[in-house]
């Protein structure tokens, strides 16, 4: 789409560096070049503010990618774009047939509100829950990796999303300042959410997550 679109050798495209680098990658093979934008830390997606504060004279588009089951907010995107002339493009996620996406909702509204010591994700309309991230704030990694072990210790399915952020990794490495991109990759947590969970397993999923009575110091 980018090469169709023209975008090329001395262009850059503003993607976010809170997920896997496919996204950067096509950027690369495009012959453009990769510019990283910080995320909404209640949606993981492009915050379109940071977005517009990174457009230059060579910015030719936009890729938002929604995530998790949040919709980037694509009506902000539209407006940037159309102001600077940039194209929007969207990187989708695989949907879900409505049964799964219905019990999908109806275990992450139970576990809104039987979890505590995490902080639960925001429930924009719309979203479908593809993945229940949570967060486990505190100071830094060792926080939240010492909560997914115990939690993997008592038989609860858990991982975390986004181990290392785009800009981080060595074929993409860049000096940015992106503060919820690596608060997001040192906090979030994806917790089991199946629509074939049982109410017994979502129970024991609850008492494991609420028997840590909070954060972890994490072992030295």
């Amino acid at each position: 789409m980018l090469r169709a679109a023209g975008v090329g050798a001395g262009d850059e495209v503003i993607v976010p560096a809170f997920g896997n680098p496919e996204v950067a990658d096509a950027v690369v093979q495009a012959g453009a070049t990769p510019v990283f934008a910080d995320i909404d830390p209640d949606t993981y997606c492009l915050d379109p503010a940071h977005v517009a504060d990174r457009v230059t004279a060579r910015t030719s588009a936009v890729i938002a990618v929604h995530r998790f089951g949040h919709r980037a907010d694509l009506a902000r995107l539209h407006d940037l774009g159309s102001r600077h002339g940039l194209l929007v493009l969207e990187q989708g996620e695989s949907e879900k047939p409505y049964d799964e996406l219905a019990q999908r909702r109806a275990h992450a509204t139970y576990l809104n509100g039987k979890l505590n010591g995490v902080r639960t994700p925001a429930g924009h309309e719309g979203h479908t829950y593809q993945q229940y991230v949570v967060r486990v704030p505190g100071n830094g990694r060792p926080d939240r990796d010492a909560f997914a072990r115990t939690l993997r210790s008592k038989g609860v399915e858990c991982r975390v999303p986004v181990k290392t952020p785009v800009h981080r990794l060595p074929a993409f490495r860049r000096d940015a300042e992106l503060p919820e991109t690596e608060r997001a990759a040192d906090e979030t947590l994806a917790l089991p959410v199946d629509g074939a969970m049982t109410r017994k397993q979502l129970h024991r999923l609850v008492s494991a997550c609420n028997a840590l009575g909070g954060l972890l110091e994490p072992a030295f």
